[in-house]
């Protein structure tokens, strides 16, 4: 099957483009949002291959994979084919709702011939979806390997732009757990974040690594700290359990399904979080079990094996 999807979420596509079909992703000079072509920083296999919006008007479409709205126009310019109507179509929701749950209508709600597939059951829970047909396939995830070492007495942090984020990835909670560990920030544009949080650059050390460096690093932290408040289900939470992390992470979205008791501590209080971060930090065994039982629960519900069927399952209902 030959699947048009644009590279928008490193990670998730890097799970999705595991299954056995050729995966067409859109590439434009400057390889700008709208066609980055094949990841430069994760391992794709040589089924993903590039193509030109002139490429694409001669390309043979098996299933187009949307993930923003825009590329329903993009989709319909560039292969001069109708998603939905004159190829089979998916629009898989990453994230949750931007404005309130109970007022946000989905951009798909009023069609019915575009199934919207949400990563996660809480996202399709919220969003008003109005007609379209729904479906939620799970995250899945490449196992890292069980890399945790805890070497470092420091909390691993992942996120994307937190200064612009801010309350929405938990940025001002960042403090309240840097008193307690140093902080190692991954991520993209976190420059300057010490600074206007008021820490001390040894307190809050932000990198922006490639993604082959990025889980070893991760893994050389002792705990990992997911103070995301209104997103979709972290992938760097996944991840960070797969390394065999133990970790502390509000009790918002859908964490609480991802993190059974005994692989992490899930709260709401900042106290008991603060608290299961010292413990961690103070009993490098208690951290080790609860790693190794964070890993255990990530495979075996967020398996890129158990992904990659499900997804397979959608795919054929979609286009039969």
């Amino acid at each position: 099957m030959n699947i048009l999807v644009w590279h928008v979420h490193g990670s998730w596509l890097t799970a999705f483009v595991q299954g056995g079909h050729d995966y067409l992703v859109p590439v434009i000079p400057g390889r700008g949002p709208d066609g980055m072509g094949r990841a430069r920083t994760w391992d794709w296999p040589a089924s993903v291959r590039e193509v030109t919006p002139q490429e694409l008007r001669r390309a043979d479409i098996d299933l187009m994979v949307l993930q923003r709205p825009h590329e329903i126009a993009l989709a319909r310019n560039w292969t001069g084919r109708l998603p939905g109507i004159d190829v089979p179509t998916v629009y898989v929701e990453h994230n949750c709702p931007d404005g309130t749950a109970a007022g946000t209508r989905h951009p798909l709600a009023d069609r019915d011939d575009i199934p919207v597939v949400h990563v996660t059951h809480f996202n399709r829970l919220m969003w008003d979806s109005g007609h379209a047909p729904t479906a939620v396939v799970e995250h899945g995830v490449p196992d890292p390997g069980p890399l945790w070492t805890g070497e470092r007495a420091r909390a691993a942090v992942v996120v994307n732009e937190p200064l612009r984020r801010g309350r929405v990835t938990g940025t001002d909670l960042l403090p309240a757990f840097a008193a307690v560990a140093p902080l190692d920030v991954f991520g993209m544009r976190t420059e300057g974040l010490a600074r206007e949080l008021g820490l001390p650059e040894d307190r809050c050390r932000t990198r922006d690594l490639p993604q082959g460096e990025l889980h070893p690093a991760m893994a050389r932290c002792l705990v990992y700290v997911h103070p995301v408040r209104w997103t979709s289900l972290g992938l760097s939470l996944l991840e960070a359990m797969a390394l065999g992390m133990p970790v502390v992470a509000l009790d918002t979205t859908e964490v609480r399904e991802a993190v059974p008791e005994g692989a992490g501590v899930v709260s709401n209080r900042l106290d008991v979080l603060r608290t299961a971060v010292r413990d961690f930090l103070a009993d490098h065994g208690h951290a080790r079990r609860t790693g190794q039982a964070a890993r255990d629960a990530a495979l075996a519900r967020y398996g890129l094996r158990r992904f990659l069927d499900d997804w397979e399952l959608l795919m054929k209902e979609v286009t039969r």
